[in-house]
């Protein structure tokens, strides 16, 4: 575990120091308004790309160039059914509407739903995806195979969700970000099954990055089809949260028990990529 604990470690104080540093720059502006100092700007953006940079570089160093690209080469692998194209893009979207549906159902009233239009939620993930390699090669990429060889997928997708949720928690007190004020323990459930959707995806696709980048950058910018945000929210570490966001956390781990039963009946440990 020695390289794993040395990747997570390096990757929350890199992370973690540039956050805090950027926002200090900029006086707690949020990226991209009038206040945020050009200097934050690169300073804040090396934290999110952290687990990536840390990744190629214990590689590197461990495994020479054969190593970096043999982890490089993940980016390139494309499923060979179109089934897991389709699970990667619709996931988040699938979730959020099967909770609006169901709030319906339970309520008599639909929740308040985005108003992003499809095309532009489409131009976004198409957009976003190769910046997502900023954290799925180190997050999928480096310490995901480790962790599932060692303790099985399912378990590995648990432990690793609750690594990359927790790696955020900064973002719910800085950055003026959408997670600023919100409930981090909802976050982390949700995070956390997504990680295990995830986790299944990856083994189901020969440990394709470019799906995971494609998924990571769908779960981004179809999240709000159906927002699960508390307006005004101050209360970090609290369980209030939004109907929404309660329900949209219980399908996900409905989701997620079954990519767990699934990795365990097909003994994913042997047939790790």
């Amino acid at each position: 575990m020695g390289p794993l604990l040395r990747f997570f470690g390096l990757t929350y104080i890199l992370s973690w120091i540039c956050w805090a540093g950027a926002t200090a720059l900029s006086r707690g502006a949020a990226p991209g308004s009038p206040g945020w100092s050009m200097l934050a700007g690169p300073i804040f953006y090396l934290g999110v790309f952290a687990p990536s940079i840390v990744a190629l570089s214990l590689t590197g160093r461990a495994g020479g160039r054969a190593g970096t690209s043999a982890l490089l080469g993940r980016l390139m692998i494309w499923p060979t059914k179109a089934r897991w194209l389709l699970f990667a893009v619709a996931y988040m979207a699938a979730i959020k509407l099967a909770a609006a549906l169901l709030i319906r159902l339970g309520t008599g009233a639909w929740p308040r739903f985005g108003q992003e239009s499809p095309l532009l939620m489409a131009l976004g993930i198409v957009v976003s995806t190769p910046v997502q390699a900023g954290e799925e090669i180190g997050w999928r990429g480096y310490a995901l195979s480790p962790l599932a060889r060692r303790l099985g997928p399912g378990p590995a997708g648990i432990a690793l969700g609750v690594i990359w949720a927790c790696w955020h928690l900064p973002l719910f007190f800085i950055g003026g970000g959408d997670t600023v004020g919100q409930s981090f323990p909802l976050y982390l459930a949700g995070a956390t099954a997504i990680s295990v959707a995830m986790t299944w995806l990856y083994w189901r696709t020969g440990g394709s990055l470019l799906m995971t980048m494609l998924m990571h950058a769908a779960v981004n910018n179809t999240k709000d089809i159906v927002p699960s945000a508390t307006p005004g929210a101050t209360s970090v570490f609290a369980l209030s949260a939004s109907p929404v966001a309660w329900v949209s956390v219980a399908l996900l781990w409905t989701c997620a028990g079954y990519c767990l039963i699934r990795m365990r009946a097909r003994d994913a440990r042997d047939g790790w990529p």
